[in-house]
């Protein structure tokens, strides 16, 4: 049977670790992890550590209520886009910035800010995130 690709990559949170996938073809990454590349189609994948270090290209704060109950103890939060030193882009929680306007704005006039992941756990399941270096 083959490996979960779910399963990997909660594996790789709760070992504090992003995991994605490299094309064999034409060296494009995928994140979240899937069974073909997302630029050229190919099966031909491996299974990569990601490096957890990007951009965050814009912020906002979350819409209220959460999209999902068990994330209603973290609110409110700032939400990123995000782009990984691997090309691929993330949309994720942003643990140390913020919702208030002041907070906000200056991100936004900073340009894009580094940050790294930062893996976090709610009701027994880990979820990634990032927060500003």
């Amino acid at each position: 049977m083959p490996e979960s690709i779910i399963k990997k990559y909660y594996d790789g949170l709760k070992a504090n670790k992003i995991i994605g996938t490299k094309c064999k073809k034409c060296g494009a990454y995928t994140f979240p992890p899937t069974t073909a590349c997302e630029k050229c189609g190919s099966f031909d994948i491996d299974w990569v550590e990601m490096s957890g270090k990007g951009k965050m290209l814009f912020v906002s704060h979350n819409v209220a209520p959460g999209p999902n109950p068990r994330l209603t103890p973290l609110a409110p939060w700032a939400y990123g886009h995000i782009e990984l030193e691997e090309g691929v882009f993330v949309q994720a929680i942003i643990t140390n910035v913020a919702t208030d306007p002041v907070t906000l704005r200056s991100c936004y006039e900073k340009g894009p800010v580094d940050v790294v992941a930062d893996i976090k756990e709610i009701g027994g399941l880990p979820y990634l995130a990032f927060k500003t270096t």
